[in-house]
C-alpha cells in the first residue's frame, strides 16, 4: 500500500471520529509520549532497565508503539496538509545528494563484500 493511500485512509478514520478537532500541540505531545514508549523498550532491550529489578517492564510490544507513533505523525501531517509521500520522496532525493554513498561507506568502514 502506498503512503498516500495510507494517509487518505487515516484522514477518513480521523474525521469519522472527530479527532480532526484536536489541536496540533496535543497530537504532537501524544506523539512524543509514544516515542518515549519506544525509548522505554530500547532501555529494556539493551539491559539498562531490568524487569523485576525496580522496573515493571516495557508494556505493549515495540511494534505497537511504532505503529502508534506513526499514526500520530500521520495525524500531524494531515492537520498541516502535508503530503507525506511527496515530502518523503523529495527529502530522500536531497539525502542521496547530501550524503554520498561512497563517502559514507568509506567513513563507516563498510567493505563491498559486507552488503550482500
Amino acid at each position: 500500500m502506498e503512503l498516500s493511500h495510507i494517509q487518505e485512509e487515516f484522514t477518513q478514520f480521523i474525521k469519522r471520529r472527530g479527532w480532526d478537532r484536536f489541536p496540533a500541540t496535543q497530537v504532537f505531545t501524544h506523539l512524543i509520549e509514544e516515542i518515549g514508549e519506544i525509548g522505554k523498550h530500547l532501555l529494556y532491550e539493551e539491559g539498562y532497565k531490568i524487569k523485576g529489578l525496580g522496573h515493571e517492564g516495557a508494556g505493549t510490544s515495540i511494534s505497537q508503539e511504532f505503529a502508534q507513533a506513526f499514526n500520530l505523525l500521520l495525524q500531524l501531517a494531515i492537520i498541516h496538509n502535508v503530503d507525506l509521500e511527496s515530502a518523503w520522496k523529495e527529502e530522500f532525493s536531497t539525502m542521496e545528494q547530501r550524503f554520498p554513498e561512497d563517502e559514507w561507506r568509506l567513513a563507516m568502514g563498510i567493505d563491498d563484500d559486507i552488503l550482500e
